[in-house]
């Protein structure tokens, strides 16, 4: 297959303004720092550059306008009349990029502000990501925050995304990739269904289940994932409910519709309440994490900076590890009933 990549036009007869550019720039640059210094030689040591480089600069750029721009004595060096207009002219230029400069400095280095871009997974996003705006709109006002769901992978560079967040396994190593928590997958019931059909003990008996399953964007419905000794195992379930939405998920296990596969964060208060029961978690996957997402560690402007800090830190402070609370909560009751 032929590379459809665009490519940036090369610089050529072919492109008489990217040539003309080309060849006008460095005698511009010379030109303004002749102009502001009053001396070539000055104009050199402020470039960097010789004074006999700065020369043939604005020579070249003379002839390329056909115009004089200076005055050249053994003493003093002075704007000709079309030299005063074209420096007249070149100054709203010069002023917008100073001012592109300086707003550059701040996004990257003065109080955090801007837009903000943000992707996430339809039940990420509306369980963690959107409660935890609030707060962090109250530490940075001058950030404006937009939240798309999307259970499709953001494409940072179409989709102008400036942060993602991922949930499962990473595997694009073009991305960086910080694990926020570890995704933990629990098969939930309501109590009402498993006093009518009883909870499976172990995987094998999900068949005679009435499953709950979730298609995705892409339109494949979701496997379940399990870890039976030490190695991983994927099961495609029949189900009775398919659901692409996780939250239509959740109330069709609460309305005792059927048992489902659901991560950790959108049920472990359910759990606690004992509005949801828990099974199967002897057998529950670990090789998966909710993971914060971007493109580099270098030159991430103030406001992609401290978001990141900021979700990564209070993300980390909730309490959604199910199978831990769980395990900490059967040890405590059997301890307590041996003491009695």
């Amino acid at each position: 297959m032929p590379d459809q990549s665009p490519r940036r036009p090369l610089v050529g007869a072919d492109d008489p303004f990217a040539s003309s550019f080309a060849t006008s720039y460095a005698g511009v640059v010379s030109f303004l720092a002749v102009a502001n210094e009053g001396s070539f030689a000055r104009a050199g040591d402020r470039l960097g550059i010789g004074r006999s480089s700065v020369s043939r600069n604005v020579q070249k750029l003379e002839a390329q306008l056909d115009a004089r721009l200076f005055l050249r004595t053994t003493r003093s060096t002075s704007l000709t009349r079309e030299g005063e207009l074209f420096y007249e002219n070149c100054q709203p230029g010069i002023a917008r990029i100073a001012q592109a400069l300086e707003d550059m400095r701040e996004l990257r280095n003065g109080p955090p502000r801007g837009h903000l871009r943000i992707a996430s997974t339809p039940g990420f996003g509306r369980k963690i990501v959107a409660p935890l705006l609030r707060g962090f709109h109250a530490g940075y006002p001058e950030i404006a925050v937009e939240l798309l769901l999307n259970d499709r992978p953001a494409d940072f560079t179409a989709d102008r995304v400036d942060v993602s967040f991922r949930d499962g396994r990473m595997e694009d190593s073009g991305i960086v990739a910080r694990q926020l928590i570890p995704m933990q997958m629990l098969v939930c019931a309501s109590p009402a269904y498993a006093r009518v059909h009883g909870l499976p003990r172990h995987i094998d008996e999900l068949d005679t289940h009435r499953c709950i399953n979730f298609r995705a964007a892409s339109g494949r419905i979701r496997e379940w994932a399990f870890k039976v000794d030490g190695l991983s195992q994927r099961r495609q379930l029949a189900a009775q409910h398919t659901f692409n939405d996780p939250d239509l998920i959740v109330q069709a296990v609460l309305d005792g519709l059927g048992i489902a596969q659901l991560p950790a964060y959108q049920v472990c208060d359910l759990l606690r309440d004992g509005q949801l029961l828990s099974c199967l978690a002897q057998h529950a996957p670990d090789d998966g994490g909710h993971y914060l997402c971007y493109l580099s560690r270098k030159q991430l402007p103030a406001r992609v900076r401290v978001f990141i800090d900021y979700m990564t830190e209070h993300t980390r402070a909730l309490d959604l590890q199910c199978l831990t609370t769980m395990a900490m909560t059967t040890a405590a009751t059997t301890t307590l009933s041996t003491v009695e």
